[in-house]
């Protein structure tokens, strides 16, 4: 192994290390939220509110239950049916996976989200092997690029941030990224005709997984049909890859037909209609956030910070910009930047003045912005870095390899255009979300790596300023990962006050340390809204923190519980011999339950 090889491998150790240790950093020091929970009880078979539990939470002799009760087996129709309830028939590759895990490994927050830590830490490692495969410079700078693309999707804040999360994003973003990874070796190997049957297996395999992991990774798989459309010319690749599509599609359809996805399109539909109602009649206050209805400006700046979060130098910006006036200045500057760079960047005797002229520019703006000049400095700069990738892609490929860079710009913006079609159609803007756009963030990691690679090649009075806005902007970045690390980012961790550990993993082990024979253990409850079929429970009132506390007990305990339906928040023992009730733990309302 050369010198060069062994130094590139030890680099690549050093960030898949620190992506672990990233993603792993605190990723059990909150409780989980609403839609881990649907993770935990689905993964086990269970809908939410029990729709299958009737013998356990409604009997008709006696009030009371078991945690043996309630983990009786399960059958392949009680997953089918928690999948379908509880979360619209999404995901079950994702379910089916987290069963096996936790059958291994337990059910604490961090062996739920353990799988999500590991995916993100492959991605990180996929992405440098990407690179090195398909985006073929001089082996030294693509080994550089690989490594600079590794990096960025090391510190990204939504892959962190997902990495914490037990929910199919990341295994998703991993499945996906392999998935073209998979489909650009067919390409590759149909020119010289050596594509084997297995490949195009693999392919398809990977096609059912990604979209039985998340349904709106068809949206990457657009992208390779786009690609096959415009730039592949054999009728027989489009023959062969048609067939693994339409394979894999009809695997899907198995799900979609005979499991729990019989009841995604009819929820979905009811979804579109009942956000289009909230943002017609109750934008703001509706408990699910601001909806807004989809005319085209609503939709436009909905999908500005969107977009703006796609780019790791962009991250924030489109919330800190306030004010048209300091925005245009800041875009007058990076133009004038721009042309500076392009005029005088080639020529050998560069004007004294010109090496002082980009870094003047740009402080020149801060004695203009009137807010946030630090966010309008980095705003100013973001129009040179984009002209950077643009030199990269026409100066640093052959004419043969824009077609493979044309895809990347399509998978990294088409899953994000496909939310804004998906918003006009359906009527709201709830749906243009950036983790819905996740796919997008593998591509975009090695686009940014072709700017920084393509900046360092530039002259130092280029470099060096741009490199600031660089530093001052991961000093942004490094505040965002303190907020998600202490729970306080609700964009990429649906809270803005901090959760306190697992209510219902404490209240578990407080009742297997207090609970003696003759005890009852009682849960509180609250009034359910049952909005669709699919909802209903037969029950007015609500199951779900008996559910999850029992998730945590014992499998075999017979701890004699009961609903309490005249107590909204308070899990309580009654001792048996004395009366004595002894408050288990104080759920507040819905403070703990969302």
């Amino acid at each position: 192994m050369s010198q060069h090889r062994r130094t590139s491998v030890l680099i690549l150790s050093g960030i898949v290390l620190l992506a672990f240790v990233l993603r792993l950093y605190r990723a059990d020091a909150y409780g989980l939220f609403f839609d881990e929970k649907a993770t935990i009880l689905i993964s086990q078979g269970i809908p939410m509110e029990g729709a299958n539990q009737h013998d356990v939470f409604d009997k008709p002799d006696s009030p009371y239950f078991t945690p043996k009760e309630f983990w009786r087996p399960k059958t392949l129709a009680d997953f089918n049916e928690a999948v379908s309830r509880s979360d619209i028939g999404h995901s079950p590759a994702y379910y089916a996976m987290l069963w096996t895990w936790i059958k291994a490994f337990g059910l604490s927050d961090l062996s739920l989200r353990f799988p999500s830590i590991l995916f993100g830490t492959l991605t990180v490692l996929l992405v440098y092997f990407f690179v090195k495969r398909h985006l073929r410079l001089t082996p030294e700078t693509t080994d550089r690029l690989a490594l600079i693309s590794a990096f960025i999707a090391t510190i990204e804040p939504l892959f962190i941030a997902h990495s914490h999360i037990a929910r199919n994003y990341t295994m998703s973003f991993f499945l996906t990224l392999l998935a073209t990874h998979v489909f650009l070796i067919i390409i590759e190997k149909e020119k010289a005709r050596k594509a084997s049957v297995g490949l195009y297996i693999g392919y398809c395999a990977l096609v059912s997984l990604s979209i039985l992991s998340h349904y709106l990774t068809v949206t990457v798989f657009l992208s390779h049909g786009l690609y096959v459309l415009f730039f592949v010319r054999k009728w027989p690749v489009w023959y062969k890859l048609g067939v693994s599509f339409a394979v894999a599609l009809g695997f899907v359809s198995l799900w979609m037909l005979f499991g729990g996805g019989q009841s995604t399109f009819g929820t979905l539909k009811y979804q579109a209609e009942f956000y289009r109602m909230l943002a017609e009649t109750n934008p703001v206050n509706n408990g699910f956030g601001l909806i807004l209805p989809a005319t085209v400006p609503n939709v436009f700046w909905r999908a500005i910070p969107v977009f703006a979060d796609l780019v790791i130098f962009t991250n924030g910006l489109a919330t800190m910009i306030v004010g048209y006036r300091n925005a245009v200045v800041a875009f007058l500057i990076g133009l004038l930047c721009i042309f500076i760079i392009h005029r005088y960047r080639n020529q050998r005797q560069t004007p004294q003045w010109v090496k002082f002229a980009i870094p003047t520019l740009l402080l020149a703006g801060m004695l203009y912005y009137s807010i946030h000049p630090l966010q309008h400095l980095v705003l100013s700069a973001m129009l040179p870095f984009f002209y950077l990738l643009g030199l990269s892609l026409m100066e640093d490929f052959r004419p043969g390899d824009r077609p493979l860079l044309l895809f990347l710009i399509m998978l990294s913006l088409i899953p994000t255009l496909f939310l804004l079609l998906m918003a006009f159609r359906s009527g709201h803007t709830y749906g243009v979300t950036q983790r819905y756009s996740g796919f997008s963030f593998p591509y975009v990691c090695i686009l940014v790596a072709l700017m920084i690679q393509k900046l360092f090649a530039q002259r130092l009075w280029i470099s060096l300023p741009l490199a600031a806005v660089l530093f001052i902007q991961a000093g942004f970045v490094a505040l965002l990962l303190q907020q998600i690390y202490n729970d306080m980012a609700p964009k990429y961790t649906s809270y803005g006050v901090p959760r306190t550990k697992n209510p219902f993993w404490y209240s578990a082990k407080k009742i297997q340390e207090l609970y003696t024979p003759g005890d009852t253990v009682l849960y509180p409850t609250l009034k359910r809204k049952e909005y669709t079929e699919i909802d209903k429970s037969g029950r007015p009132y609500d199951i779900l923190d008996a559910q999850l506390v029992n998730i945590y007990l014992p499998r075999d305990a017979t701890y004699y519980q009961r609903i309490d339906t005249t107590e909204q928040d308070k899990i309580v023992l009654v001792k048996g011999k004395t009366g004595q009730k002894i408050t288990i733990f104080d759920l507040e309302g819905t403070k703990y339950r969302y």
